[in-house]
């Protein structure tokens, strides 16, 4: 069970344990009750997407959710904001896997929940997350996956391919000497997490920075070590598209230069009908302002909605 301690308004500090330590989330109970039936009340799991923390910007996702008759839960990976572990600000696919799984249960836990109606919510990096761990669970409800990363292997080739030679370069000594901190046991060695293009970051777009900027919360340091970059290629969320256990909602943004949108939009045909495909002219960050956020809230709202509605029929007639 989560220990919880008040919030401000209807949001509720949470505290979820991981393993040895706590993962720090909010809780946004449902503000109303027309999916509500004699088994509980649904819930949507929420994180952010490479090296973010929850207070950039997804509050707003969690109060939305919550007004339609759904609880959220909000959480920071490991090692980031103000959840416990370690290492600091290091992206870990097995870690934050482990993270959606601790969360998944908690809020399953959380008095008046139903536990066979609960979605997963991910962007950019943590698109992908939600994709395996609900395959992994067997029993989500419903997935949302926003600008997803859903094939590592594909998302380094298009860096590579839009990478100077020497920022290239940079960024392998930059693995390789944070990989040498880890042998030794030793605190991550950081490098900027996002930037402009002319900076040196694991990630850089002039695009994307202004949005960047615009939604990042006073928890969030703008910085990672790479001691796992290296295994990066190896995590591919398309590889679990066919154990998926419920709906999928896409979200792609054709001018993304951080993630490629084609994974997308092949794995939403080969889901078929299980997928619900949203496309829109806008970088990779852009979906984070107006207009388009408006728009993938909007939709977002009426497709869990929708799928964790027909769960109650589903349900009804087992």
């Amino acid at each position: 069970m989560p220990h919880a301690s008040s919030g401000a308004g209807d949001r509720l500090d949470i505290e979820i344990p991981c393993g040895g330590h706590t993962l720090s989330a909010w809780h946004f109970p449902a503000a109303t009750d027309p999916l509500t039936t004699d088994r509980g009340r649904p819930a949507v799991v929420l994180a952010h997407g490479y090296g973010l923390t929850r207070d950039c910007g997804l509050d707003a996702y969690g109060a939305r959710f919550a007004a339609a008759g759904i609880d959220a839960v909000i959480f920071d990976y490991s090692g980031f904001g103000a959840s416990g572990g370690g290492p600091r600000e290091v992206v870990s696919v097995r870690a934050q896997l482990f993270d959606y799984q601790a969360a998944i249960a908690a809020t399953r836990a959380l008095p008046g929940i139903d536990p066979d109606r609960v979605a997963l919510w991910g962007t950019s990096y943590s698109g992908g997350l939600v994709i395996a761990a609900a395959a992994l669970d067997g029993r989500i409800a419903a997935v949302v996956s926003q600008v997803p990363n859903l094939d590592n292997r594909a998302t380094l080739r298009f860096l590579l391919r839009n990478t100077p030679p020497r920022r290239t370069a940079w960024l392998v000594s930059c693995i390789a000497r944070d990989l040498g901190r880890a042998v030794l046991r030793r605190d991550p060695y950081h490098v900027q997490a996002v930037g402009r293009s002319d900076e040196q970051a694991a990630y850089v777009s002039d695009l994307s920075w202004p949005f960047v900027e615009a939604i990042a919360g006073p928890t969030w340091r703008n910085r990672v070590g790479l001691r796992d970059f290296a295994t990066v290629p190896l995590f591919r969320a398309v590889t679990y598209l066919d154990r998926l256990p419920c709906r999928v909602q896409f979200f792609g943004c054709e001018r993304d230069d951080l993630t490629p949108v084609q994974p997308t939009l092949d794995a939403a045909d080969r889901l078929g009908d299980k997928a619900e495909l949203h496309r829109y002219p806008a970088g990779h960050f852009e979906i984070y302002g107006e207009p388009y956020f408006s728009r993938a809230l909007d939709a977002q709202e009426e497709f869990l909605v929708c799928e964790l509605a027909a769960s109650i029929s589903s349900e009804r007639t087992r």
